[in-house]
């Protein structure tokens, strides 16, 4: 059986824009629906929903019929966690929250087999096909996209170092935990949480490395794509169901 390759990685690396839908519904139907509407990429939320792995494992196999990639955002910087989703066959992680070298460092060595990092080796997980890809060990570490979340001031103010540490492929804004870190919570719109986010996007691509955020509003998203973010996550699944059920009651009953 022949190695997957990540296309994502492939095309962040090329510098090419890659447009997303994130998943928090936890629901497979919802997953095959955005999956298959022509997005690059899909990302599976485990840090602000309920989703669990054996869940992602579902909402996994619903994607994978179609074109989109997937990727899965870890509930936290944990090797073990890591581990159950590269096993599960994912190769395109976030990692909440990264703040330094340090902190990237160890999120590259969970990813990575030894005696490059420290993952441990299953030879019959989903990853490798339950064993018919002979050459995934050889192929495995290339292809793992590793999407470090830059969230606080001290994450802002170590873009260059986490850029610069072998194994991650994307710095990715957190607005909402930025803009709380600086003050601002709930109030990602304000000039001083904007001009910060700004920052880590110009910062990041000047660095060599691809930059993300998320912007469920076309216009504030259209803004980072032109600041250089090629990443960007622009609708969710559960956004877009609660706006446009709150739309539709507006339209007959004329609540607010």
């Amino acid at each position: 059986m022949q190695f997957i390759e990540n296309k994502l990685k492939i095309a962040l690396q090329a510098g090419q824009m890659q447009i997303g839908c994130w998943l928090m519904t936890g629901s497979p139907l919802a997953t095959e629906i955005c999956a298959s509407s022509g997005f690059d990429w899909v990302l599976i939320d485990m840090e602000h929903t309920p989703n669990d792995v054996p869940q992602v494992l579902s909402l996994v196999h619903a994607a994978s019929a179609y074109s989109a990639s997937i990727a899965v955002r870890a509930p936290w910087n944990d090797a073990v966690m890591l581990k159950r989703l590269l096993d599960m066959g994912v190769q395109t992680i976030m990692v909440p929250n990264i703040r330094n070298r340090e902190e990237a460092e160890a999120a590259v060595a969970a990813v990575r087999y030894p005696p490059r990092g420290i993952r441990g080796v299953s030879g019959n997980s989903r990853s490798n096909r339950f064993g018919r890809i002979k050459d995934y060990f050889d192929k495995a570490d290339d292809h793992i996209c590793l999407i470090a979340q830059i969230e606080t001031p001290m994450g802002k103010d170590n873009v260059e170092e986490i850029a610069a540490v072998d194994g991650i492929d994307c710095l990715f804004v957190g607005p909402a935990d930025l803009a709380a870190d600086l003050g601002y919570l709930g109030k990602n719109a304000n000039p001083t949480p904007q001009a910060a986010m700004k920052d880590v996007i110009e910062r990041t691509v000047k660095a060599g490395c691809a930059a993300g955020i998320l912007a469920f509003d076309e216009t504030e998203a259209k803004k980072w794509l032109n600041e250089g973010a090629t990443f960007v996550a622009v609708v969710g699944d559960g956004f877009l169901l609660s706006r446009g059920m709150d739309a539709i009651v507006r339209s007959f009953k004329g609540t607010e």
